[in-house]
């Protein structure tokens, strides 16, 4: 199994730089960042760009990967978004990794001036909105016309470091979203949500036979796409202890993920895990590259 991290937009870059840096020197396959414009929780304290944040890490390490977890069609334009990709792909070398989901009802929903989309309609623009970006990234020039994305002549040179593209891992728990996975995803990412530690296994084993389904209806081997966790959001925690991480990282490696996601310390927030352990878990957990 690879373990990742994920680093919040939080801290001015004289401080955050250290920290990507660091993640690198403990092992970590990727570190990753949120895309949004405010994060429930903190939206009275700094929260910075995440493509900006992406291209400076790029330059402060070497061979960790780095991406986006997740971007939404809530505040993005594909055409743009293509071409940060692209862009960061050459800043990083090849290192990249789109996270990409439909978004929610939070507080990004509405940070435009727009109504908060119906969940049909959110359905609707995010196959869409990962179909063009697919184009996008993969043609020289590209012009679309959908329901509610449009591109004209867009021009996508050189293209991306990575051949055909930059990797999409694909948010999806419902059956609309797994077969955007299935069609456009290079990898699959769920994001557990509740109050009851004990469903969140049992959800899981679910949503990976729904995804082999899926992909084997699309014509696709599910094995073969990146399965991934992003923890953090249930009483699960793998990073209680050095024996809970290694009991939880084994237990989703018998289920069938392949990539698990550990929020980096930040003491005083919900991600309030004692520093010290995490560099023990690190150190000792993760298999060496």
């Amino acid at each position: 199994m690879k373990i990742s991290c994920l680093i919040l937009p939080i801290h001015p870059w004289r401080e955050a730089a250290e920290v990507w840096r660091r993640a690198e020197q403990l092992g970590f396959h990727a570190a990753y960042t949120y895309d949004h414009l405010a994060f429930e929780g903190f939206a009275d304290g700094p929260w910075y760009g995440a493509v900006p944040t992406l291209a400076a890490a790029a330059t402060a390490t070497e061979k960790l990967r780095l991406g986006t977890m997740i971007t939404s069609p809530n505040f993005r334009h594909p055409a743009l978004l293509a071409k940060d990709l692209m862009t960061l792909d050459e800043i990083s070398g090849g290192r990249i990794t789109a996270g990409i989901g439909a978004g929610s009802s939070g507080l990004d929903a509405s940070a435009l001036g727009h109504t908060p989309w119906p969940a049909s309609e959110r359905s609707s623009r995010f196959a869409e909105f990962v179909t063009l970006l697919d184009l996008l990234l993969t043609q020289p020039s590209t012009t679309f016309r959908g329901e509610y994305y449009s591109a004209d002549d867009i021009r996508m040179i050189p293209g991306c470091r990575q051949q055909p593209r930059v990797p999409f891992t694909i948010a999806a728990s419902g059956p609309r979203g797994m077969r955007v996975a299935a069609e456009h995803g290079d990898g699959w990412v769920t994001c557990p949500f509740g109050d009851d530690a004990k469903a969140v296994a049992p959800l899981i084993d679910s949503q990976l036979r729904a995804l082999a389904k899926t992909c084997a209806e699309s014509g696709r081997d599910a094995s073969a796409m990146e399965r991934t966790y992003l923890s953090g959001f249930t009483p699960e925690n793998p990073l209680a202890s050095v024996a809970a991480f290694t009991e939880i990282a084994g237990h989703y490696t018998e289920l069938g993920i392949t990539e698990l996601i550990v929020h980096w310390p930040e003491p005083g927030t919900a991600f309030d895990n004692d520093p010290a352990l995490f560099e023990r878990i690190a150190t000792e957990a993760i298999p060496v590259r």
